[in-house]
């Protein structure tokens, strides 16, 4: 994971257009990592109760963002 290190650490920078881009950059890869880990939990049988709880977020926001079309993104 070297290059989150390099963007949480340019996410400090005192230059506000570098700070902002790596925040950016880190935001999507969260995104990203959460989506991967919901349907690896999902996969496992995880109910969206569960997920929810480990997310600390309701069964109904994360099934809202999860669940579409039958299938986790």
């Amino acid at each position: 994971m070297k290059k989150a290190t390099i963007l949480a650490d340019a996410a400090g920078s005192p230059d506000p257009e570098v700070g902002l881009r790596a925040v950016l950059a880190l935001r999507r890869l969260l995104e990203r990592l959460e989506a991967i880990q919901v349907n690896n939990a999902r996969a496992q049988g995880w109910s969206w109760q569960a997920i929810a709880e480990a997310l600390e977020v309701s069964k109904q926001a994360v099934h809202q963002k999860y669940n579409r079309k039958g299938r986790v993104r």
